[in-house]
């Protein structure tokens, strides 16, 4: 190749050359941060960018180990911390103006930090990592040092915030969790305090939720034992049981999205279910912020779903949320209300106020920022205006000094300027677009999109560029834009392959000459274009991932084409490729990135997999077909990941760039680098692209996934290097000055005529009428919608029309036999219509694609192949369940169930189904035996020592009683044992080893009575089945008598020609189940599939076998001649008596009159024949039918006997599944019993295990007590220290000047106390009556400055000026270093007593800690006793099962007693006997009270006729008195002379009820008074609450300034103290003295009381108690 410039082609050798970062353009993903009240700043890529909200002007701050990550600001020291993203992350912190790096932290993170910090107050930072530490770290970030930290594993953290107003209060909040961190210090050392928040449920309400550690509202049952916790019934034991909630028990919560603190050190929490809440930081409390119901929303405002953002303001709350609008919510009174401030036009990521606040900063989810100032017009200013999506391609506006171009990922196009990167303008496309490239020849440039469209801008005038053209190319992505050096074309590939070539001029209307197929999925074009040369070569680089390698494809396009681009292109529209001169060249390893060379016909590629950047040099002989190319050069890269090539504009500088991040300028000839800049991070996935200016002076390097644009300017370049490419750089320009002069012109002329820029845009553009490509429906007149065709399936589309023009008579004649065709299959379908079904063909055999047909055949075989395999898959499974089934409930049965059905009534018996016990179980079941066995014997030993040793005590006389005794205990052995709680001895089941169910109380026992119990079933079971199988086998043997007789009756029947049916029985399914797993042959119902060769072999046997069976037949002769002559028998029966028949003789066909003599004696011998065999047959039939009844008789007999004894078989099963049904209740209740053993085991083992977590707590905090006493004596000891020694100062104050007269002493005594008044500042009150949050503590630094304006101050105090006249200036010298002095020592001891304060206030929290321990144990102390009662109670306290017969217990109105607490269970005897003696001495006392009662009867009597008779007496003299007194009132008189009284009474009632209402009406007038005076006395109450609370907050004050003076006297007044103690002994003696005095006067008069109490006791006695 030509090279227009001579070049030395020695190496480069550069000495020091560097490139910096002149600016970055990026915009923020994360939540901005103000520096000062004048300055932002955010994260974007691997810088933090600094913005002046009143210049506008940028600073940026790089992180030199990749991408920032998390970012925080302290307002108050200026500095901005912020993280790296790397393993083993650090903190940095830098200061703000300078940037320089004040310090850098280190912790224990592995992966990443999430959040970070700082308080307002103090030089304190948090921090937050996630996976995998979840831990909280506090920082002192001067001096670098973890002051504490605390792990939550599992805790995942969005916000965190400090209290403003307390910097020892920390918020953390999730999507489901909100907890507050409390930091105590005591000294030096600090700790971390938790406490969760629990939220309500969603729809705001609070759940009822109950101690599940320690429950104490459960009830419990004195049947089932005691209630325990979930966690006990699920085995917990560990941690999880003191949280472990079920799913049932378990409710869904809000979930938090934001929170804020406020000037109360309150919490307002935003929630993604549309609700506000408050929290008390102290005591956790959540309030739930209700909506005022009497103000109405606008009709605009939408109902706040999830607030996004959330700031405090005064009165209320400023949120936003995904509408893009700003509401103020004004609390008052737990109740608030919705305002709109503004509406932004894009969501709302976050909200921010200045420091002052009198601005609000506006975040939105684009990036951009807006700044609202209130009270200020226009109130919305624009910060910085975000791009529409991340950077998808950059490039230079020729020749790359004043301006470039980006396109983001929607299609949105901007230029911005070189030297402070503003925007001068943007224009959208409003479709997703790809790439984009700047025109070296005019000022235009083309934007690639994803539909397949070129848009060419017109950008002469930067301020206003507009779409002059564009060009519809195909259906795929536009994935590469490329002009050549010299801006002579444009090159445009797509997904699909295609390479297509323009006219770069805009004069031409940006024309397409051609284009070339390449493969798919193009990775880069690389062109070469010397300004001397005649051509321009062109590389297409695309890679073979079957094969793993790298295709080139390699042609040039000279210059000549523009003019004869219709020669160079087929009729498609594809260029030629002998013209072209195309060459194909693969390389044996995947390149990433390849490059043409300018000069030396060398390819420059970067290999994807291996880190090398390898040389090619171009064969000079031309090939067909692909060429191998081996590395002529090969070079180590030092970067890692898939790269990127890039050619300087004078072809001696290569740009590599890859994941890593790094950009590497190198020389073309030894391919090293000689700059070497990072820009990017592989966090970010590095570079996407990188551009150099003509003049090689700027570079952009544009970020892969961080959204960041940098501009890297040269800070050193060797003379040679920057003089080699400036003077190729104006050389370039001089060629192509002419063309971009023309070119330009005649866009400035496009601009000003809109109608040519219209024609010159629809011109190329046009289409022609839509071709008929098919041909068989040409006829068809359908219309369709224009649409864009792109311009590949144009000239497509046009060659096919040639085509159809040159070969239309041909068409024509084929069109004709194809319907000729198409007539004769129709009429021979319309044939095929008509036949019957068996001769009919399918309607796909007429399609004459033989093709098809085959494909079809093919798909149907493949359809039944599928679908036998399936059918085959299906009767495998059911195969394989069935057999599953049958081992699992047939074949592991050594008994299997079936049943039994009697003859003649509907009675069924089944027997028990019964698996072989296993070995396991057969040997536990021998060990209990054994072991029951040796404890009988044992018992029985020590019975008979006993009754040895007891026969030899006793006396005959109790041998006698002892012998009665033995006679009951036998006779009670004999009666059936209700205790025993079954009916199993009844089957002959020994249940002589089962042990008692009152002794019961060991877990070994129970289980060793649960395996005796499951072998008694399982012989109750054994001995059921016995006498089920010989019943069964009897019915057997019943069934085959049954069928011997009907046999006989059958032919008794037959013989008797009875029409009666013959009962025979036979065993159904249920009682012969097997029969159910076997198939017969009449029970399928399909025939039976037959391959084609069974079937052919069954057509080729049938004929042999008919043919065999026919020769047999034809040559058994003897058996046609017993047939023929004898009826088939050699000998008469008597059973054949009844077909005997007499032969008539010939003659009686005769008349009689013509008959012989010989005949007529011959037809009475065969009349006395004929009866004889009447009376033999008469004879024979009788005896067959009473055969037959006697037969009949005796089946009926037995079969009737079979099912009386099948009915009590049936009855036999009941019992057995009785004796069952008890045993297994019996196995039931142990089970339960263990079942609850275990649980209370677990809930004391848990119980242990909380409480050795609990002492251990305990001795922490014992620990943590004394340290924090020992720590405070310490402090104290050195505050005492400072203390004295500043007072030694104040007493010394007079020796140190003794040598000063008296009166000047005085002077300076005066002076000596006097301070000077430090001022504030008078913009800090301002901030702070715009600050919500006031004036906020002080912190170390403003304690720092305020001592450091003491000093100041006291410098100004210490002056000459202030001297006292006729002062000596040493003895002032001497005052002003004494008051120096003075004046530091109250300040250490300030400081001293403050954190003496803090020390003793942590000393208490840890005391109350230590209690709150000290309570926990002791509720773990009483729990464990409660247990342990329980449990022993639940031991004793047995579930014992007893037979109680049938109407034995009775109960009169259902009146059951469930619970029997106080009951206790003995024998029934001792009961008997006790009533019998109850009832003896109640009928003695009965009769002797009958007696009195005789007695005091008669004398009740005649005492209540004396009192009788003095009753009428006086009731007599009472009448006579009411009729002298009688009083006639008004009311009598009128009622005896109105004659309407009942009117009048009804008028009265009426007014009455008049009045009545009147009164009611007045009483709810009062009423509402009364609840109008509540309301305000309501208002007054909480009024006087907030008074109160503010005096609350006065008294803790007062309180702790009285703790304090009460510390004093503890310490002045210890005298005091001791009169003080003496005085309250003798008031306690005194007190007790009087208590015991009054006790004794008590103690008489219940001893009075109580004889008294006997007395009237006594009164009344007897008594009859109720039996």
């Amino acid at each position: 190749m030509a090279q227009g410039l001579e070049r030395n082609e020695a190496p480069i050798h550069s000495e020091g050359a560097a490139l910096s970062v002149r600016w970055v353009q990026g915009f923020p993903n994360q939540s901005i941060h103000f520096v000062n009240n004048h300055t932002i700043c955010y994260p974007s890529g691997n810088y933090v960018i600094f913005i002046n909200i009143e210049t506008k002007k940028k600073s940026v701050l790089q992180c030199i180990n990749g991408i920032v990550g998390v970012m925080a600001t302290n307002i108050p020291y200026e500095v901005v911390a912020f993280s790296d993203r790397k393993l083993k992350p650090f903190i940095y912190i830098y200061s703000f103006p300078a940037l320089t790096r004040k310090t850098k932290l280190k912790g224990n993170v592995l992966l990443d930090y999430t959040l970070l910090s700082f308080s307002y107050c103090g030089t304190y930072l948090a921090s937050y990592s996630s996976l995998p530490e979840f831990e909280l770290t506090l920082w002192n970030w001067e001096t670098s040092v973890i002051l504490c930290r605390k792990s939550q594993p599992g805790m995942d953290v969005s916000q965190m915030s400090f209290n403003p107003m307390n910097w020892n209060q920390l918020c953390l909040s999730s999507s489901n969790a909100v907890s507050i961190w409390t930091i105590e210090r005591s000294n030096q050392e600090h700790y971390f305090r938790m406490k969760s928040v629990k939220l309500p449920l969603e729809d705001g309400s609070f759940p009822n939720e109950t101690d599940m550690l320690f429950p104490t509202s459960l009830h419990k049952d004195p049947i089932y034992g005691p209630v325990l916790p979930l966690s006990a019934i699920a085995r917990l034991v560990g941690e999880e049981a003191e949280t472990f909630r079920p799913k049932d028990d378990t409710y869904p919560l809000l979930h938090p999205t934001m929170h804020c603190w406020t000037p109360t050190s309150d919490l307002y929490v935003g929630c993604e279910e549309g609700h506000i809440l408050m929290i008390n930081a102290e005591t956790l409390k959540v309030t739930v912020i209700q909506k005022r119901e009497e103000i109405t929303c606008p009709d605009n405002v939408a109902p706040l779903i999830s607030p996004v953002s959330m700031v405090y303001q005064k009165d209320g709350l400023l949120t936003s949320g995904i509408d893009g609008i700003i509401y103020s919510f004004i609390i008052k009174d737990l109740k608030y209300q919705v305002k709109i401030i503004l509406e932004v036009e894009e969501p709302v990521f976050s909200l921010l106020f200045s420091p002052s606040y009198k601005m609000l900063l506006i975040q939105t989810d684009t990036g951009s920022v807006y700044s609202y100032t209130f009270g200020e017009e226009p109130a919305l200013d624009k910060i910085l205006d975000a791009c529409d999506g991340k950077f998808q391609a950059i490039d230079f506006v020729t020749p790359g000094n004043k301006y470039f171009l980006t396109l983001t990922n929607s299609g949105e196009v901007c230029i911005w300027s070189i030297e402070d990167c503003t925007c001068a303008s943007k224009i959208s496309l409003r479709t997703p677009s790809t790439t984009l490239a700047c025109s070296p020849s005019s000022s235009s440039a083309v934007v690639g999109t994803v539909d397949g469209w070129v848009h060419f801008l017109d950008i002469l005038e930067v301020e206003s560029p507009q779409v002059i053209h564009k060009t519809f190319l195909s259906r795929s992505p536009i994935q590469i834009l490329s002009y050549d050096q010299q801006g002579i074309y444009l090159l445009a590939g797509n997904a699909e392959g295609n390479v297509f070539v323009f006219n770069a001029n805009p004069s031409s209307s940006f024309q397409i000459l051609g284009f070339t197929e390449a493969n798919k999925d193009i990775l880069q074009i690389s062109t070469s274009c010397c300004p001397e040369a005649e051509i321009v070569e062109v590389l297409v680089l695309s890679p073979l991932v079957e094969t793993g390698r790298s295709r080139l494809e390699y042609f040039t396009l000279p210059k000549a084409l523009l003019q004869v681009s219709e020669a160079f292109c087929d009729e498609r529209g594809r260029l030629r490729d002998e013209l072209i001169r195309k060459f194909l060249y693969e390389m044996e390893h995947m390149l990433s990135s390849a490059v043409l060379d300018f000069q030396h016909n060398r390819i420059y590629g970067f290999c994807s997999q291996v880190p090398y950047i390898c040389s090619y040099i171009i064969p000079e002989k031309d090939h067909v077909g692909a060429c191998i190319l081996k590395p002529h050069q090969k070079v180590q890269s030092k970067q890692y990941g898939p790269g990127m090539l890039y050619m300087s504009s004078h072809g001696l500088w290569l740009l590599t760039v890859a994941k890593c991040g790094f950009l590497c300028i190198r020389d073309i000839y030894t391919l090293e680098s000689f700059v070497r800049c990072r820009s990017h991070s592989h966090q970010g996935h590095g570079i996407q692209s990188v551009k150099i200016s003509m003049d090689g002076q700027n570079i952009l390097v544009n970020g892969t996934d961080d959204g960041t644009l940098v501009h890297l300017k040269w800070k050193q370049l060797g003379s040679n290097l920057a003089n080699d490419i400036l003077d190729y750089c104006q050389q370039l320009l001089s060629v192509i000055s002419s063309t971009s002069r023309r070119e330009n012109d005649y866009l400035t002329i496009l601009r000003q005529s809109p109608e040519m820029g219209r024609e010159a845009e629809q011109h190329p553009t046009e289409s022609n009428n839509n071709l008929n490509l098919d041909s068989s429906q040409e006829e068809l007149a359908i219309t369709y919608e224009r649409k864009e065709v792109p311009w590949i399936e144009k000239k497509s589309d046009e060659a096919i029309k040639n085509e159809v023009k040159l070969f239309s008579q041909k068409r024509k004649e084929i069109k004709r036999g194809l319907r000729e065709l198409a007539k004769t299959i129709t009429n021979m379908m319309e044939e095929n219509a008509k036949m019957d079904s068996i001769s009919k063909l399918d309607e796909q055999e007429f399609g004459l694609d033989l093709e098809e047909l085959e494909s079809l055949q093919e798909e149907s075989e493949e359809e039944v192949a599928k679908m036998k395999k399936e059918v085959e898959m299906h009767n495998l499974a059911k195969s394989y369940l069935a057999e599953l089934i049958k081992e699992e409930c047939w074949d592991s049965m050594v008994v299997k169930g079936r049943a039994l059905k009697c003859f003649h009534i509907p009675y069924v018996v089944e027997n028990f189904p019964m698996k072989a016990r296993t070995e396991e179980e057969l040997q536990e079941l021998k060990r209990v035996l054994q072991q029951k066995t040796i404890e009988t014997e044992c018992l029985k030993l020590r019975k008979e020592l006993v009754e040895v040793q007891s026969a030899l005590a006793l006396t005959k006389k109790h041998h006698e009683e002892d012998e009665e005794d033995e006679d009951k205990i036998i006779k009670d052995t004999n009666l059936p044992n209700y205790l025993l709680g079954s009916l199993s001895t009844e089957f002959g089941v020994d249940t002589s080893l089962l042990t008692s169910q009152l002794e019961l109380h060991s877990r070994e026992e129970k289980i060793n009575q649960i395996i005796l119990l499951k072998d008694i079933i399982y012989r109750v079971k054994t001995v059921f089945n016995s006498e089920f199988d010989a019943a069964y086998k009897q019915k057997e043997i019943e069934i085959a008598r049954i069928k011997e007789r009907n046999v006989r009756i059958e032919e008794i029947i037959s013989d008797l020609d009875l029409e009666e049916t013959i009962w025979q029985p036979a065993f159904e399914e249920c009682e012969q189940p097997e029969r159910t797993l076997v198939v017969e042959d009449d029970e399928i119902s399909i025939q039976k599939y037959l391959a084609p060769w069974q079937k052919a072999k069954t057509e080729l046997v049938m004929p042999l076998e008919m043919d065999g069976l026919l020769q047999a037949r034809a040559s058994n002769a003897r058996h046609r001649g017993l047939m023929d002559m004898m009826g088939g028998v050699l000998e008469v029966k008597k059973e054949d008596i009844l077909r005997m028949v007499i032969p008539q003789p010939a003659f009686i066909a005769k008349p009689d009159a013509l008959w012989t003599e010989e005949e007529k004696k011959r037809f009475k011998e065969y009349e006395k024949k004929v009866k004889e065999l009447n009376e033999e047959r008469d004879k024979y039939r009788k005896s067959l039918e009473t055969e037959l009844k006697k037969l009949q008789n005796s089946i009926q007999e037995s079969t009737q006997n079979f099912d009386d004894h099948l009915k009590r078989l049936f009855e036999r099963r009941v019992k057995a599944e009785m004796v069952v049904n008890q045993e297994e209740l019996k196995i039931n209740n142990l089970v339960f019993s263990l079942l609850l053993d275990e649980e209370i085991s677990s809930r004391e083992l848990f119980l242990n295990n909380y409480l050795m977590k609990k002492q251990e707590e305990k001795s922490q905090t014992a620990e943590a007590i004394q340290k924090a006493r020992e720590d405070l004596d310490v402090f104290k000891e050195q505050h005492d220290n400072l203390a004295a020694e500043d007072k030694i100062l104040e007493h010394n104050f007079k020796k140190e000047l003794s040598e000063v007269s008296g009166h000047q002493v005085d002077i300076l005594y005066r002076l000596f106390k006097r301070r000077p008044r430090i001022h504030k500042q008078k913009t800090q009150t301002e901030a702070s009556s715009l600050s919500p949050f006031g004036e906020r503590p002080g912190s170390g630094k403003l304690n720092r400055d305020n001592f450091a304006q003491l000093m100041k101050a006291m410098d100004e105090l210490d002056s000459t000026s202030n001297m006292p006249e006729g002062m000596d200036p040493l003895v002032w010298e001497h005052f002003c270093a004494i008051r120096r002095a003075k004046v530091e020592s109250e300040h250490k001891v300030k400081q001293k007593a403050a954190g003496l304060m803090e020390m003793t206030a942590f000393l208490r929290r840890r005391l109350e800690d230590d209690e709150t321990v000290q309570h926990e144990i002791e509720r773990v102390f009483h729990e464990l006793i409660r247990l342990q009662d329980d449990k022993a109670k639940f031991q004793v306290n047995l579930t014992i099962q007893i037979l109680l017969k049938q109407g034995q217990v009775e109960l009169e109105n259902f009146q059951l007693i469930l619970g029997y607490p106080d009951a206790i269970l003995i024998n029934k005897t001792i009961i008997e006997d006790l009533n019998s003696v109850i009832r003896t001495q109640g009928q003695k006392k009965v009769a002797s009270m009958m007696e009195s009662k005789e007695v005091h009867k008669g004398i009740y009597q005649i005492e209540w006729e004396h009192k009788k008779m003095e009753m009428q007496m006086e009731d007599l003299s009472q009448k006579a008195w009411d009729i002298q007194m009688l009083f006639f009132s008004r009311d009598r008189q009128k009622y005896l002379n109105e004659p309407n009284y009942e009117s009048l009474i009804a008028i009265q009632i009426g007014i009455m009820e008049q009045t009545i209402n009147v009164i009611d009406k007045t009483h709810k007038k009062n009423v509402e008074n009364c609840k109008k005076l509540l309301k305000k006395l309501g208002k007054y109450s909480n009024q006087k609450d907030r008074a109160n609370y503010t005096l609350s907050c006065n008294l803790q004050e007062e309180l702790l300034a009285v703790s304090e003076r009460q510390d004093i006297c503890n310490e002045i007044g210890s005298k005091l103290t001791c009169e003080k103690i003496a005085k309250e002994q003798y008031d306690n003696m005194m007190k007790q003295q009087k208590l015991t005095h009054l006790s004794k006067q008590q103690a008489e008069q219940i001893s009075v009381f109580q004889a008294e109490v006997e007395r009237l006791r006594m009164k009344t006695f007897p008594a009859l108690v109720p039996m």
